[in-house]
């Protein structure tokens, strides 16, 4: 497996949360932590969530398999293509007509006051899932091609729409600032379909697609078989790659209850932790899972385990540095990115607080992600899903028990815990031998070198820069 690829996915990942650092340095300084932040963050937080989900596993590792497998790929894709299309257009006509109920639903504990505030603005987000899916369906065509490059980098767009909108709009009230940044996120939807489907004609895909629609009738009953895999590989694959999106959810949905700011955050040290979350391990997941697909179906089971050998301790330590570093920097990290303007010292105690309980899951998680390819390739989605529905149920457990004594940082620490029963099943399903075989490593000590020197460089930081105050 070619480092280049984890490393083109990692690249084009950091270049989009620098830029989405910037959106949020903006967005805290120009709204700072409030209602009109909370109900923006409320509006982006179910589009964001399916795009989550079908942007970094889900679709795509219900779809590759299937497709490489398929006798008739081209018509495959198509038909998939078509279903899926008009399925998300038909409910994104019924969230914009039932917006208030669907804002209802995902921020109970807002007032009736707020909801019809929040609303609309749910209506014009969730149309940006009609773009990712379009997006996300390019894109698996693409890494079936190992070309990650476009998807990696035109992540950037979204932020850079949204970035312009605060700019624009920075001096107006704060209802037009989120009324911009809702039209500004179906903008940048927009533009990464538009790169997506360049590069489409560009590899030469664009005959392959028109070959599929053309002859999608004549092979209908062709094509049962294989739209019966994928059906029963996509739907569990969607819980069993969304546990962090939908405990991130949950915990908006709880936070609801909290005092005003609390989802805001909840948002803001969500952001810190899904930075190396994605920029290490989704990063390693995507451009790992089409050769693993590949090589498990020519039952190469030996070149398989030694990729994943290859990421997992350069994960491990990645994920562990970064963990140290976030633990014993939380503060100082939100003070230097989020405190100005309207975002005060306290907001940057309690949203650190949060981080910390955020930063607890982040090895669990993104380690999971290494081994839930195995199962996700083996077509063993079913057994995906129950193991993270049983994680997502500690999950709910813990953020009731913790809600009360703890508030939000209460909620962070519960997705945490689901994070490490998440990891500890996966381990389970895909074997105790497979997983020795896949740790067993000269390159150990390095990564937990790596760790230990992460942590004294951190600390010696804070030292210094509280010494320098």
């Amino acid at each position: 497996m070619r480092l280049q690829s984890i490393f083109t996915n990692s690249a084009g990942i950091l270049l989009s949360r620098i830029f989405g650092f910037i959106r949020d340095l903006l967005m805290a300084s120009i709204l700072g932590a409030n209602i009109f932040t909370d109900i923006f963050f409320v509006a982006f937080k179910l589009p964001n969530l399916f795009r989550r989900i079908f942007a970094e596993g889900a679709f795509v590792q219900s779809f590759l398999p299937t497709f490489i497998s398929s006798r008739h790929p081209s018509v495959f894709a198509v038909s998939i293509l078509i279903r899926f299309f008009f399925f998300l257009m038909f409910v994104s006509l019924l969230v914009t007509l039932f917006s208030s109920e669907v804002t209802r639903l995902i921020a109970i504990g807002f007032n009736d006051d707020t909801i019809k505030a929040a609303s609309p603005l749910v209506a014009i987000n969730f149309y940006y899932l009609d773009f990712i899916f379009l997006v996300t369906f390019l894109a698996s065509l693409l890494q079936y091609k190992e070309h990650f490059a476009t998807t990696a980098f035109s992540t950037v767009l979204l932020n850079i729409s949204m970035i312009s909108a605060l700019v624009l709009f920075r001096h107006d009230d704060p209802e037009t600032i989120v009324y911009a940044l809702s039209y500004s996120v179906l903008i940048g939807g927009a533009l990464q379909l538009l790169v997506h489907i360049w590069m489409i004609r560009k590899i030469g895909l664009c005959p392959m697609l028109v070959g599929g629609y053309k002859y999608m009738k004549k092979k209908r009953e062709a094509l049962k078989n294989d739209i019966s895999r994928f059906s029963k590989a996509f739907f569990p694959s969607v819980l069993g790659n969304s546990t962090a999106q939908i405990s991130s959810f949950i915990d908006t949905w709880l936070a609801s209850f909290l005092v005003s700011g609390s989802i805001s955050y909840l948002f803001y040290a969500n952001r810190l932790f899904q930075l190396p979350l994605a920029l290490f391990a989704t990063a390693a997941s995507t451009a790992l899972f089409p050769g693993i697909s590949k090589l498990l179906k020519r039952k190469e089971f030996d070149e398989a385990k030694l990729q994943s050998k290859r990421v997992f301790w350069i994960l491990f330590g990645l994920l562990g540095g970064a963990t140290a570093i976030a633990v014993i920097l939380s503060e100082e990290i939100i003070w230097l990115l989020f405190e100005r303007g309207a975002f005060d010292h306290t907001d940057t105690q309690n949203s650190a607080e949060v981080m910390v309980m955020y930063m607890v899951g982040l090895m669990p998680f993104g380690l999971a992600k290494l081994f839930s390819l195995w199962l996700y390739a083996m077509q063993r989605q079913a057994e995906a899903a129950k193991i993270a529905a049983k994680s997502l149920g500690v999950n709910i457990l813990f953020s009731i028990l913790l809600i009360g004594p703890f508030a939000a940082p209460g909620l962070a620490l519960a997705s945490s815990i689901g994070g490490w029963v998440l990891f500890i099943l996966t381990i389970k399903a895909v074997g105790n031998e497979i997983f020795f075989d896949i740790i067993r490593s000269k390159f150990a000590p390095l990564s937990l070198l790596f760790i230990i020197v992460s942590a004294v460089a951190a600390w010696g930081l804070k030292v210094i820069i509280h010494g320098y105050l």
